[in-house]
């Protein structure tokens, strides 16, 4: 069984509660740590599926790893080899098929409710979830890319997730499903100073909110997870 490659583009940013899903499965799963310098595969034929987590970085950025990123994007989108992004991840799979990754009308950082849309794909990916407090630490966000649709929108950010291809099997998210209780402390306690200084953005929350809050939004959003994850793996080869 091959196994699905996930991108890590900074330490405090991993595959979260990615990992517990897969590993409860015992689907193989191996991390590629861009940020400690490991390299962007040339080819993705050697995984299932390719996952991208977050990254305090713009796609936009002048770094060496994105240009490779983005080429990997595509070959394994033309290979029909699902591809899965959070935040980061989602910006990089909507440039690399041709999308607009841009400043957000206002900074997200912290818990906020997020819709699906009315829609035949939205419910195909959500089922009967009418609404979820997603997890949000942004303040760029991504157009839709060509012949994507979206399924996902929150007050303070219009595009929260698309899907494309056959099937839609592709999904990208603007909104962070991932999270652990270790991944929000260790953000709040790197991201105060980022906090702070948005702190009258009104999708920006203190540190004492967010994990206060997280004592009853994590588990409702890890069974969210659970169900785009489930989802996203029935297009993935055994």
């Amino acid at each position: 069984m091959k196994p699905i490659a996930i991108f890590r583009h900074a330490p405090s940013e991993g595959a979260g509660h990615f990992a517990s899903f897969l590993d409860a499965r015992s689907r193989p799963w191996t991390l590629i740590t861009v940020d400690a310098g490991a390299p962007v595969p040339a080819r993705p034929e050697s995984y299932a599926g390719l996952v991208f987590m977050g990254g305090p970085m713009s796609v936009n950025d002048d770094l060496p790893w994105i240009e490779p990123t983005l080429n990997l994007i595509r070959q394994a989108v033309a290979a029909d080899i699902p591809v899965l992004g959070h935040c980061l991840g989602g910006q990089l799979i909507a440039k690399a098929m041709g999308g607009v990754v841009g400043p957000n009308p206002v900074k997200e950082i912290g818990w906020g409710e997020a819709r699906p849309a009315d829609s035949p794909a939205a419910r195909d990916w959500f089922g009967d979830i009418a609404g979820f407090q997603a997890f949000h630490w942004h303040g760029e966000t991504f157009s839709l890319p060509p012949g994507a649709e979206r399924i996902l929108s929150s007050a303070h950010c219009l595009e929260q997730a698309f899907v494309f291809g056959p099937d839609n099997r592709h999904l990208g998210m603007q909104c962070h499903v991932e999270m652990t209780r270790d991944m929000i402390e260790t953000w709040c306690a790197i991201g105060g100073d980022e906090i702070q200084a948005a702190r009258d953005s009104p999708g920006v929350q203190s540190v004492a909110e967010i994990l206060a809050r997280a004592d009853t939004l994590l588990a409702p959003l890890n069974q969210v997870a659970e169900v785009l994850y489930s989802r996203w793996l029935k297009g993935v080869s055994a």
